[in-house]
């Protein structure tokens, strides 16, 4: 095999790999951020703390990602950021809204307070849905039409359903108390609308790509991807049957087993971008080009090769280390 066939292949895993990290780190802190006004204001304290070490470094995934996109794939980077414009501008006008609320709401009077914890929120809100919106155009292939951008608005409130869980589950292993049988509650809501969510989606990608309906459709494929589905909805199961009895031994001052929401749903996020994965690949712009279409050289492609084998261990490096040094239980926001 040639170096024309396999760098791409594996450039397009690098990217794979940050943008499922991306998925999973950032989606659980603005899965907080999206709960921040069910919580009291000591609670919001609280909520923050547990993401406050962790919520900028989770972003460096989603700059590797489309960093490895334009300079890996510069004609798919061209195509796909010219069609996402509008939501890609969104994007990062709430995560820009964000930034600037996390670190006003801690110096701001008593009575601007609350306007920054909403700030967060709605910063919070608009970049999941702009990237569930992003999600759902990709699939479709940009396709104009009022049906296309329906499926692109259905996968963004899935996504942001998906995001509330994940944080949910966050908090119901970084907190104890009453802030984490509120989380319990409120995982048990976002478990409804994360289900049904996939559930549409699942039924509407087929419906809006026929491509993608053809190769999962198709025997032997279909019954070698029915695991998917499956443990997919062992998973959902899991979560139904456990979070009602997490509630009572929490009630009762039992914080085991409090790692298992999380788990359960960062499992449902893998298989879910596993599925995705292979209805796309090798395509990087759906109906247009494929990954060795869209590459760029060789030659350029083992220079970046390099600098990603640098970059990639650093990044790795430091996100575990920071998650070892505040690994435990969020306390109160203290500021001396």
């Amino acid at each position: 095999m040639t170096a024309e066939l396999v760098l791409p292949v594996i450039f397009a895993g690098l990217m794979a790999v940050s943008l499922l990290a991306y998925v999973i780190l950032d989606g659980y802190d603005l899965g907080v951020g999206m709960l921040l006004p069910l919580g009291s204001d000591r609670q919001r304290d609280t909520m923050i703390a547990s993401i406050g070490p962790f919520w900028d470094a989770n972003e460096t995934w989603l700059v590797l990602g489309v960093g490895l996109l334009l300079v890996a794939f510069p004609l798919a980077h061209g195509i796909i950021l010219g069609e996402l414009y509008l939501p890609v501008a969104l994007m990062l006008l709430g995560l820009i809204l964000r930034g600037v609320a996390f670190d006003f709401r801690v110096k701001a009077q008593a009575q601007h307070q609350p306007a920054w914890n909403a700030a967060f929120a709605a910063g919070s809100l608009l970049a999941a849905l702009s990237q569930g919106v992003m999600l759902g155009r990709y699939l479709t292939g940009f396709a104009p039409g009022a049906a296309a951008w329906g499926f692109a608005l259905l996968a963004g409130a899935g996504l942001a359903a998906g995001y509330v869980l994940l944080g949910a589950g966050w908090l119901i292993m970084k907190t104890e108390g009453e802030l984490q049988q509120r989380a319990t509650r409120w995982a048990q809501r976002a478990l409804l609308g994360t289900g049904l969510a996939v559930l549409l989606v699942s039924i509407a990608t087929p419906l809006a790509s026929s491509r993608i309906a053809a190769k999962w459709f198709v025997l032997p494929d279909f019954l070698l991807l029915l695991p998917l589905p499956l443990i997919t909805l062992a998973l959902f199961a899991l979560l139904a049957v456990s979070l009602p009895r997490l509630a009572a031994r929490q009630a009762a001052g039992n914080d085991h087993f409090c790692w298992l929401p999380f788990a359960a749903s960062v499992g449902i996020v893998l298989l879910s971008f596993w599925g995705l994965a292979y209805s796309v690949f090798p395509e990087i712009v759906i109906g247009r080009l494929d990954i060795w279409q869209a590459a760029s050289d060789a030659e350029a492609l083992w220079v970046i090769l390099i600098g990603a084998a640098v970059v990639l261990p650093a990044i790795i490096g430091y996100t575990v280390f920071a998650y070892r040094v505040f690994w435990g239980k969020a306390r109160g926001l203290s500021y001396s």
